[in-house]
């Protein structure tokens, strides 16, 4: 007897099907839509990332082999590859990112905080390029031989979860989209010498925003204060200094921090630029160390989701593709927390690929995904007194 559906049908169920249906309305995916709804497309989407499909083909031959199993999905077929592919082409991408944030809001995530003894909610901020094939992507020109897109994310750490995503050509300047957040007051923000901006810096200080970031080689300051560093340490410089320049000193003319690290993998220097003056120099360097985990992200988010092979070549098709994985992460990020197997993302997409139809519990499965379920019922014989 089977007491559920398949693990596919259940990670869906994790989605609310009334505010899904608000956002269509709001966004008209399904006016005219022909008997293929934008539901079916977001099934179909979420089973490329999470069953690693490669093509149009692998996406509506893995959904049609599923042997009455999409049912329990919500969808009545499986998909035709031009069906899949002209709504990828042609319904809005802001659907999926006005998705991607809704889920975000609605999933309970039981988030760790960040390893600081500090309060202050910690941010990256950074940005990838994802290659495309200039002879296939042609409106992506980056380079003169090489196509591209860019995704910018801030990612918070209590839970390693993005908070902010967007999509953009890749010539777009990472600064441009960091002077467009709003952060909140008393956060701090670890970014890299990429965005070095003055005025940016300057406005981060009137809004009660930290940050720490990487100095430029040629920056100009002059120093106010040295302190003393720890003894024994990594830290070979602590001063409070202002910047000299002319730019900096009209766009930031505040007191800031400049922290000399010596790397002993490197064996290098490395020179940080910060605004917050009351924490430990050990500190500031261990917040900066910790923005590698949204290097992290982005290697995992190339690695186990499909956004290096696309299905679709429009603009509108690349965006879609892109959120839904973002979308699949918070899945995956919901299920590794959920489960007390102790899982890696690696090891849980490997396996989630090869049971993604199975018929088990999710809750069982990740809490033990190794375990063997019974065969069927166990049959019980009542014991009749008096005879």
């Amino acid at each position: 007897m089977i007491r559920f559906a398949s693990i596919f049908s259940q990670v869906m169920g994790l989605f609310s099907r009334s505010s899904f249906q608000s956002l269509s309305q709001k966004h008209r995916v399904d006016f005219a839509s022909k008997g293929f709804s934008s539901w079916e497309q977001f099934a179909a989407m979420l089973f490329c990332h999470l069953a690693q499909a490669k093509s149009l083909r692998e996406i509506c031959g893995g959904l049609a082999c599923a042997c009455g199993k999409l049912r329990h999905l919500g969808i009545k077929d499986a998909p035709r590859k031009s069906t899949l592919a002209y709504a990828n082409q042609h319904r809005s991408w802001e659907f999926f990112q006005d998705l991607f944030y809704d889920c975000l809001g609605r999933l309970q995530f039981n988030r760790p905080g960040h390893k600081f003894r500090f309060k202050n909610k910690l941010l990256s901020l950074d940005a990838t390029v994802i290659d495309l094939c200039l002879s296939l992507f042609p409106w992506a020109k980056y380079v003169p031989t090489k196509g591209a897109v860019k995704v910018h994310l801030l990612l918070d750490h209590d839970g390693y979860l993005p908070v902010f995503a967007r999509i953009t050509d890749a010539l777009t300047h990472e600064v441009g989209i960091a002077r467009s957040l709003n952060l909140p007051t008393g956060s701090i923000l670890a970014i890299d010498r990429g965005f070095t901006d003055y005025s940016l810096f300057g406005k981060w200080c009137e809004q009660g925003v930290y940050f720490v970031c990487r100095v430029k080689s040629n920056a100009l300051f002059e120093i106010i204060d040295h302190r003393q560093p720890p003894r024994g340490g990594k830290i070979l410089m602590d001063n409070l200094i202002r910047l000299s320049s002319v730019l900096g000193q009209q766009s930031c003319p505040h007191l800031l921090r400049h922290v000399v690290i010596h790397d002993p993998v490197k064996d290098e220097e490395i020179v940080l630029l910060t605004n917050h003056l009351e924490l430990g120099a050990t500190t500031i360097a261990a917040i900066y160390k910790e923005r590698w985990q949204i290097e992290i992200f982005f290697k995992t988010l190339k690695q186990h989701l499909r956004v290096k092979t696309f299905v679709g070549t429009t603009p509108n098709a690349i965006k879609v593709q892109i959120w839904t994985a973002l979308i699949a992460v918070l899945i995956l990020k919901y299920m590794q927390m959920a489960g007390r197997f102790g899982w890696s993302i690696s090891q849980l997409v490997a396996l989630l690929r090869m049971n993604l139809l199975v018929y088990r519990d999710l809750r069982e499965w990740l809490d033990d995904p190794y375990r063997t379920p019974p065969s069927g019922p166990v049959p019980e014989q009542l014991c009749l007194e008096g005879i």
